[in-house]
């Protein structure tokens, strides 16, 4: 009996302790994937105020906003901006504007990241962009890994050019089980980001990008998501990739052939 109600209540703690804690599990805005970088493409460091009065961390690049899309970058869970210099470097090769957000919390920003505050700060890039000229049939919602669930959920019922998702995920509450699998997730978790569903309201073209060494986000979520999206979609489905994507050549070359097709 002893025995029983030591391992209740160390279990009753460990769900007690993950519901407080859980979003610093899930955002990590101070872990460093890359460092060293330098970027290679010309960029505007703008600030972006959301309704709730906080400011937003952008880097804007400006080519020809009547002639080329514009891609609105939506990243991950973990980092800086500076982390995802690797990427934006590939884009000066390619006839695209972009602009690309830190979330709250991150970045040196303010605020605590949450789905819902997620939420807002992407909407208010894209209406930041909007001011800036950029028509709705000219924007591209770019998102990666947990930037995902914000680009799916700002893509419903819109007639944008495109969303491009990399290493997407069905849902947290999916994700979520993967490494908690004795853990009531779908009822302890706070932020949800149920892409299964939001997918099915997007009818601009697609773009599913996953590596099948993903260890983070399983390659088959990625299938998933692909499965049950709405045509026209496109896949780049690699053997070795894990969750962080090479951007080879292959990579880009996929992306430039998608962003060619929405001409």
């Amino acid at each position: 009996m002893q025995i029983f109600l030591i391992i209740f209540f160390s279990y009753f703690f460990i769900l007690v302790f993950l519901y407080f804690y859980q979003r610093n599990l899930l955002y990590h805005p101070n872990e460093n994937n890359y460092s060293g970088d330098e970027i290679s493409v010309n960029i505007k460091k703008i600030k972006i105020k959301t309704p709730d009065n906080i400011e937003l961390l952008g880097w804007y690049h400006e080519k020809n906003l009547i002639d080329y899309k514009t891609i609105i970058y939506f990243h991950g869970n973990a980092g800086s901006l500076e982390n995802r210099i690797h990427k934006l470097n590939h884009f000066k090769d390619m006839d695209i504007n972009f602009l690309i957000i830190a979330w709250r919390g991150f970045s040196g920003n303010n605020g605590k990241p949450s789905e819902r505050g997620l939420y807002v700060d992407g909407k208010s890039a894209i209406d930041w962009l909007f001011k800036k000229g950029v028509e709705e049939k000219n924007l591209i919602v770019y998102g990666e890994s947990l930037g995902t669930g914000v680009a799916t959920h700002l893509a419903q019922n819109k007639n944008y050019a495109g969303v491009i998702l990399e290493t997407p995920f069905t849902s947290m509450i999916d994700a979520a089980k993967t490494f908690y699998p004795y853990i009531p997730v779908k009822l302890l978790l706070k932020d949800k980001f149920e892409n299964h569903k939001k997918i099915k309201n997007i009818n601009s073209p697609i773009l599913v990008m996953h590596g099948e060494e993903d260890q983070i986000v399983p390659f088959s979520m990625g299938e998933k998501i692909f499965e049950i999206a709405n045509e026209p979609k496109y896949s780049y489905f690699t053997k070795y990739d894990d969750h962080m994507m090479e951007f080879d050549k292959k990579l880009v070359s996929a992306l430039k052939s998608f962003i060619k097709s929405l001409n």
